[in-house]
């Protein structure tokens, strides 16, 4: 179970502070979808904190497949007080029969193991779900959807340079592991689309490598595994040279830069989320969190089942520039962040 804690608030009220004209969210409503995952639950967490210090008057509307799980996330809030839960699956063609001012679609299967295990279930929550939302925009007068995509939406690039918004490389649609770029960068048109042939309104931010204390119990991607095995005080296994550079951010980074973009983003436009302060290799993380929790570090080769999940990029280096220039600027370099985490996430494993 995730821990609230003082320093925890500290650091979100730390965020809040560079989300430019985040009054324009008070006495609006705000429908989220994968509100207890690691960046929608730190986009939540936010919410809660701006009505509880600020007055502000959000009402909050949280949709998930499980409402007993929802309840344990954000377990010193009340559903029927604090926010409302709404029945949601994003891989049913289902409306919700609901209106909100913005919406924020961040259901998806996230996990490496999942995409190997239920590509269907992954490309269809990134478009059946979506569609249904779109749909709901469409009819109710939403002012806006914000759609999180993800940078595996660029693919392989011929070189090393970073990627920014407008650089799409190659995705082999053949490969089972391309279920979630292909229909990540499917759900990004079907924004577009209904903002065209319908004016629904839409932004999307497309995330690197987001790590963070929301990390779930289930998330196996390779910096949650990191950090469990650190804090176990077992040695962090790499099963790859971990040369890969990647663009990491931490999650209440993440979440200010959702909200600044659903504030102030442009319609029709994707922002790519990264921190220039934590443009680091996959080996250079776990050598943080090593140093962090005082354990060391293991290679080992991967099985030919767990290379089905992998990412397929090589380079994953974002250039955030659209996103800063919006006001945005994240709050927690690699060091930091790393630390929170390994503080946050051991008060949980001490209960």
């Amino acid at each position: 179970m995730f821990k609230y804690d003082g320093t925890y608030w500290d650091d979100v009220e730390k965020v809040i502070r560079y989300v430019p004209h985040v009054s324009e969210l008070f006495h609006k409503s705000i429908l989220i979808t994968g509100a207890t995952g690691m960046i929608c639950s730190a986009v939540v967490d936010l919410l809660f904190h701006l009505n509880r210090t600020s007055e502000a008057g959000i009402r909050i509307f949280l949709a998930g497949r499980s409402q007993g799980r929802m309840e344990k996330r954000f377990y010193p809030f009340s559903e029927g007080t604090d926010y409302f839960f709404l029945q949601y699956d994003a891989t049913k063609d289902k409306e919700l029969g609901f209106s909100a001012d913005y919406i924020i679609h961040g259901a998806s299967n996230s996990s490496p193991e999942m995409y190997r295990i239920q590509p269907v279930e992954t490309m269809l929550s990134n478009l059946i779900g979506l569609n249904c939302l779109l749909n709901m925009a469409m009819h109710n007068d939403t002012k806006r959807l914000l759609y999180i995509s993800s940078s595996e939406v660029y693919g392989q690039k011929q070189n090393n340079c970073p990627f920014n918004e407008s650089d799409y490389g190659y995705v082999d649609i053949l490969n089972l592991r391309a279920a979630y770029p292909s229909s990540k960068r499917a759900g990004e048109t079907l924004c577009i689309a209904y903002g065209e042939e319908y004016g629904v309104d839409t932004v999307i931010v497309r995330p690197g490598h987001i790590y963070g204390p929301t990390m779930t119990d289930s998330d196996d991607r390779a910096v949650a595994q990191f950090t469990r095995n650190a804090l176990r005080g077992e040695p962090i296994v790499m099963k790859s040279s971990g040369n890969q550079l990647r663009s990491y951010c931490y999650t209440l980074d993440c979440a200010s830069a959702i909200l600044t973009v659903l504030i102030n983003g442009e319609k029709g436009k994707a922002y790519n989320i990264s921190n220039k302060d934590s443009v680091v290799s996959i080996c250079d993380v776990a050598e943080a969190l090593a140093h962090k929790a005082e354990t060391s570090i293991e290679f080992c080769n991967p099985s030919d089942t767990e290379k089905k999940g992998y990412n397929l990029m090589v380079n994953s280096v974002l250039i955030a520039e659209e996103l800063e220039a919006l006001g945005w600027q994240p709050q927690f370099d690699l060091q930091t962040g790393i630390a929170r985490t390994v503080d946050v996430m051991r008060k949980r494993i001490e209960g």
